[in-house]
């Protein structure tokens, strides 16, 4: 009987590394606002650090009903795939109220995207080349500025004041840098919540068309006014209709989880932009565009609700502001929207001071991050709109410990 030899052993193969993640992924760090909810996501800590709206004022019982009635009337096409450009019928309503706000849309004219952060993308998609420059406010939104640094782009801040970027500086920086974009967040700015008066918009309007400049003009906040006038959008003003993109979102008034947002472009641009979302989604959700067109029909109730509470939670943290700070602090009375900022004394360094802070279970967004230039280590941004007045009374005073007051 013959008995088999043993196989022999086979050898291990060969591993070469994998390929290199692109470079783009490898210069762009991930969002230190983000680091930070990790970080202070236990229920007892009072979180001013966030940009969420609350979730108490959502209206759960308006939105299930519009999202029953569609799947109760159209649900072959509320769950099929949709157009790129967005349900038409979402888009008529889109366009009804921007131009009952002062800025005559038709449907044709806007793009319904997966969320504003989405339309960001697709503009640096369509309009931005590894190596162009941007232009920004100092401090930027920072989720902005991670879009741009994904697309390879020279991010440049353009020196303002308390009423946003200086048209001298601006035209001074676009002769210098001959970039492709301007963005800003106009009206209740994030992180500073300041409003760019209506003159300041003009003078940017008549330097971008002077200059050959688009604008990228965001809104998300800009329905979420708790005092003073309405201004204008960029886009509306004489000079800046044929280079001017309006950004919005349904996230802060809706709900941030239906992730709708939509942007308002001259055609060429849009149809790039199109092209751009069929690569990247191919649509947004057609049951979410169909419940949200729905509930445009009751939106305007519902966002006097949130103003209203919203409202009284930016006083609550205003009145508590003088106790919490240290002297010589200084901030702002934003007039809308989710943010307030403030600037410690020079000897404060806000990124430092911040495991110490949240040590009395509180927490803020430090303002480095927020700036393309120079950063000033003394700010941070406090976000209202998510605890009560009474859970700010006692954030503002731990808030207060945790600086050393």
């Amino acid at each position: 009987m013959t008995v088999a030899e043993p196989a022999p052993a086979l050898a291990a193969p060969t591993r070469a590394p994998a390929p290199r993640l692109a470079a783009r992924a490898r210069s762009v760090g991930g969002s230190p606002v983000r680091d930070i909810l990790a970080v202070t996501a236990r229920p007892e800590v009072i979180n001013f650090a966030g940009g969420l709206p609350a979730p108490e004022l959502f209206d759960r019982d308006g939105i299930a009903a519009a999202f029953e009635e569609v799947l109760a009337q159209t649900p072959a096409q509320a769950l099929q795939y949709s157009t790129t450009e967005g349900e038409p019928t979402l888009r008529a309503g889109l366009a009804g109220r921007i131009t009952a706000r002062g800025l005559p849309t038709d449907p044709d004219d806007l793009l319904v995207t997966t969320g504003s952060q989405q339309a960001l993308s697709l503009l640096a998609t369509a309009l931005l080349e590894p190596g162009d420059t941007v232009l920004v406010e100092n401090p930027c939104y920072l989720a902005a500025l991670q879009v741009f640094g994904l697309a390879g782009a020279r991010v440049v801040a353009v020196p303002g004041d308390e009423d946003g970027v200086d048209p001298v500086a601006l035209e001074e920086a676009i002769r210098r840098e001959h970039p492709k974009l301007l963005y800003l967040v106009p009206t209740f700015h994030n992180p500073t919540g300041r409003t760019m008066p209506a003159p300041r918009r003009a003078e940017i309007a008549t330097v971008a068309a002077r200059e050959g400049l688009w604008i990228v003009e965001d809104d998300p906040y800009g329905e979420l006014r708790y005092d003073g006038e309405r201004v204008p959008w960029i886009a509306s003003l004489p000079g800046a209709e044929d280079r001017t993109v309006l950004l919005g979102s349904f996230s802060k008034v809706m709900a941030p989880g239906l992730r709708l947002g939509w942007l308002r472009a001259p055609a060429e641009l849009r149809r790039a932009c199109a092209v751009a979302k069929q690569a990247a989604d191919l649509h947004t959700a057609t049951l979410n565009q169909l419940a949200a067109a729905r509930y445009l029909d009751v939106l305007d109730a519902h966002v006097a609700r949130v103003r209203a509470v919203y409202g009284e939670r930016r006083d609550a943290m205003l009145a508590g502001l003088p106790a919490a700070l240290p002297p010589g602090s200084r901030w702002n009375r934003p007039e809308g929207g989710m943010f307030l900022w403030a600037r410690l004394p020079e000897s404060y360094d806000t990124l430092a001071l911040l495991p110490r802070v949240v040590e009395q279970n509180v927490a803020y967004v430090p303002g480095a991050p927020f700036y393309a230039g120079a950063p000033d280590p003394s700010t941070l941004r406090l976000c209202f709109v998510t605890q009560t007045p009474e859970e700010i009374a006692e954030g503002l005073r731990r808030l207060e410990r945790g600086l050393g007051g």
